[in-house]
């Protein structure tokens, strides 16, 4: 545990912080030491975990809105000190064929996974360049190296993420500010809700994505794929013939999960509050 003293003292910013994912990559990092900063855009669920954690710093914010992302940025660096962390956690993931996907819905997607990612790499960039220092941590996900029927626009999303972040990895070599993209498979949070896991991929918990992350601040690298085994099945499925690892996938269940396999009551509550009112 000896390497985690590292993570003591730094300022980390965690979007969609309030829960999954994000909540337990806050907590996992405070237990290190970090100080952490959340914000969501359900206004209630970030300041009911920022009070029950009592993090040093939680508010409402919308990445999709420069105004919005900007001043959050600018009241952490104000209120608790200069951003060395910036994790860009915030997604959503409806669920269905894409031809019954609105259009506002299918640019709602979009504007968070790939557009919030994008303004937070930009905005965090521009404060830690200066200083030389600073790590941004995008959060993928393996549909970003696969394709999945009933989450077309997901996937885009996902792969939109790996390639812009191994880009900024590239294009900023050398200043002191390192780049990382995650790519969790499918976690028991509630973007997961009403999906089974394919056949020999059990669901992973939050816990371990952010276990994954909590290395990743004290050892940046490019990537990390969790879980291990779903990580190794989809990068050898994706060097096999495409006839072969369609089938593969197939035979994973991968045809159905998202679509006709969904239990659409327990994801009722979950795909309507990422909707939005879009549909």
């Amino acid at each position: 545990m000896t390497e985690y003293r590292r993570i003591r003292g730094k300022v980390v910013v965690i979007t969609g912080g309030a829960r999954g994912i994000g909540l337990a990559t806050a907590l996992r990092l405070r237990s290190f030491g970090a100080k952490i900063a959340i914000g969501d855009v359900d206004e209630t669920a970030v300041k009911q975990s920022g009070t029950d954690h009592d993090f040093e710093y939680y508010g409402r914010l919308d990445v999709t809105d420069q105004q919005s992302f900007s001043t959050f940025l600018d009241d952490v660096e104000r209120e608790v000190g200069p951003v060395d962390v910036l994790i860009n956690n915030a997604g959503i993931m409806p669920t269905g064929r894409v031809v019954d996907e609105s259009d506002a819905l299918t640019r709602r997607i979009i504007d968070i996974n790939v557009y919030g990612v994008i303004l937070g790499s930009k905005l965090a960039l521009a404060r830690m360049l200066p200083r030389r220092s600073g790590h941004v941590v995008n959060i993928a996900s393996l549909a970003g190296e696969s394709h999945i029927p009933g989450l077309a626009t997901y996937n885009a999303t996902k792969h939109a993420v790996l390639g812009f972040t191994d880009t900024l990895r590239e294009e900023y070599r050398g200043t002191g500010v390192s780049f990382s993209s995650v790519l969790p498979t499918l976690t028991k949070t509630e973007l997961g809700s009403g999906v089974a896991a394919p056949r020999i991929m059990p669901a992973a918990e939050p816990e371990q994505i952010a276990a994954a992350i909590a290395k990743l601040v004290v050892e940046p690298k490019a990537k990390v794929r969790v879980t291990a085994l779903a990580g190794a099945i989809a990068q050898v499925v994706g060097l096999l013939p495409q006839s072969v690892g369609d089938a593969i996938g197939r035979s994973l269940g991968s045809q159905q999960t998202f679509l006709g396999d969904v239990d659409s009551a327990s994801r009722k509550a979950y795909e309507d509050r990422v909707r939005g009112g879009t549909e």
